[in-house]
C-alpha cells in the first residue's frame, strides 16, 4: 500500500483507509466526501454511525452552513480524522441513539435535538414534515418510539 501511495495511485486518508486517485482534467484531484470516508471507517470497524445535529440540519436543508468539523455519533471507537482543513470526529453515544432504522427519521431526530424544544419555526416544521413523508411508515413507527416526546408530537403529524 505504501508503494501505491508513493506512486500517487491511491490516497491514504487515515490509518487503514485508502482511496483511489481520481483526477479530473478541469478540477484536478478529487477526494472522497466526508460521508463516504465516515461510512468506510464505520464498515471497517463494524460500527454504526449517525450524523450529528449540525450535519443533519444541513442534510435536511434547514441550514445552509456546511460544517467544517463533521461529527458522527458512533458505538465504535471515538477518533478524529484530519482531512486538510476538514475534520471528521467520531463521538461515542448510547445504543438508544443508534437503534433508529429510518435514514430520514434519524436525520430529523438529530436535527430537532440540535434546534431544541420550542425553538422550531413553522417553516422548519413544514420542511421536516415534507421529508418525513418520504420515510417508510414501518421505519417511522419504529423510530417514533425512541424520540423525545416533543419530537414525537411533530413526527406523529405525518402518520395522521
Amino acid at each position: 500500500m505504501e508503494r501505491l501511495v508513493n506512486k500517487n495511485e491511491i490516497i491514504r486518508i487515515a490509518r487503514g483507509i485508502y482511496s483511489l486517485s481520481v483526477v479530473d482534467p478541469i478540477l484536478g484531484e478529487i477526494k472522497p466526501s466526508t460521508e463516504d470516508i465516515a461510512k468506510a471507517i464505520a464498515k471497517k470497524e463494524r460500527a454504526r454511525i449517525i450524523p450529528s445535529g449540525a450535519l443533519s440540519l444541513n442534510a435536511l436543508g434547514l441550514s445552509n452552513q456546511v460544517p467544517m468539523n463533521v461529527v458522527y455519533l458512533t458505538d465504535g471507537s471515538p477518533r478524529k480524522i484530519s482531512l486538510g482543513k476538514r475534520t471528521i470526529l467520531f463521538k461515542k453515544t448510547s445504543a438508544k441513539n443508534l437503534i433508529l432504522r429510518g435514514e430520514i427519521s434519524t436525520l430529523v431526530i438529530q436535527a430537532l435535538k440540535e434546534i431544541g424544544n420550542g425553538n422550531i419555526t413553522q417553516d422548519e416544521e413544514q420542511i421536516i414534515l415534507n421529508h418525513l413523508r418520504k420515510e417508510e411508515i414501518n421505519n417511522l413507527e419504529h423510530d417514533i418510539r425512541f424520540a423525545p416526546e416533543w419530537i414525537r408530537k411533530i413526527m406523529r403529524k405525518v402518520l395522521k
